[in-house]
């Protein structure tokens, strides 16, 4: 199992939790992913990224899958990008 990661940090004024709708939206649309995990921020520190993305898939083959699919790029990556202001991301095998 491939573990995918990414952090956002969110522009000014926008809502964290339209984010997670979104993101959350993945499951049962990207047929690739094992699991998702979406979380919004708490803490609020000027350290903290507003929303967090786990998703679980079987191998780098899936994960270039689910870089391609199409309802990932043309519906969450799409929304993501247009209120985003920076992200970070790590892959790791678990």
């Amino acid at each position: 199992m491939l573990k995918h990661v990414v952090c956002f940090k969110l522009k000014e004024g926008e809502n964290p939790l339209e984010a997670k709708k979104v993101l959350s939206s993945m499951q049962g649309n990207v047929p690739m992913l094992k699991g998702i995990e979406v979380g919004v921020d708490e803490l609020h520190s000027h350290r903290s990224f507003d929303v967090m993305l786990t998703v679980l898939v079987d191998d780098f083959n899936a994960l270039n899958e689910y870089q391609q699919d199409e309802y990932h790029v043309n519906v969450v990556k799409k929304y993501m990008h247009s209120v985003i202001e920076k992200s970070v991301a790590m892959d790791y095998t678990l």
